[in-house]
């Protein structure tokens, strides 16, 4: 019975670390992906300011 217990603690630990890095890679795209919107946001407006000459 011992050794069923224990395996069912590890086999929890396990499923939990699993989750856990699932949930910080997860993170971590949205953060990336966010950061890429906000830099192509920043690069598209800064783009379209310089595209007409100004007027006199």
């Amino acid at each position: 019975m011992y050794e069923y217990e224990m395996q069912q603690m590890r086999t929890a630990d396990l499923i939990r670390r699993a989750d856990r890095e699932r949930r910080v890679r997860e993170a971590a795209r949205v953060r990336r992906a966010a950061e890429g919107s906000a830099e192509h946001e920043s690069h598209s407006r800064r783009f379209r300011r310089h595209l007409f000459a100004r007027a006199a």
